[in-house]
């Protein structure tokens, strides 16, 4: 059977805001943009250590998809979400769930969630599986 996924392009998020989002993502989390274009209301950031583009633009009327501020379930990986809360914590960003050990028939990691300026919520783990 062939593969009808092949890798994993881009994520898109909504935003409100051009300028809000990209002093978040850039000086919050410390993001390269790749582009930015207030007037067509897009952002495009690289994401350490993958190909894996992070996108958001500004929701066209009647255009599908979630409402800005709904997005949940992305997962960024380090390797101390405790420290990352802390940096994003000081750098201005909204820890919206505290670093948590979870116990999985895995094994055990660490989660931790964070909110972008239009309450989009990302999760921070260092699970490696």
């Amino acid at each position: 059977m062939s593969e009808v996924v092949a890798g994993l392009h881009s994520v898109t998020v909504h935003i409100r805001d051009v300028p809000r989002a990209q002093r978040f993502y850039t000086e919050v989390l410390g993001l390269r943009a790749l582009l930015s274009d207030e007037r067509a209301g897009r952002l495009v950031f690289a994401l350490p250590n993958s190909t894996t583009l992070l996108t958001m633009h500004v929701q066209g009327p009647g255009e599908g998809g979630r409402e800005p501020g709904t997005v949940s379930g992305i997962v960024f990986h380090h390797p101390d979400p405790a420290a990352a809360c802390r940096e994003i914590a000081r750098r201005g960003g909204a820890i919206t769930l505290q670093p948590t050990t979870v116990e999985s028939a895995l094994g055990s990691f660490v989660r931790a969630a964070f909110a972008d300026p239009d309450g989009n919520e990302f999760l921070l783990s260092n699970r490696t599986d």
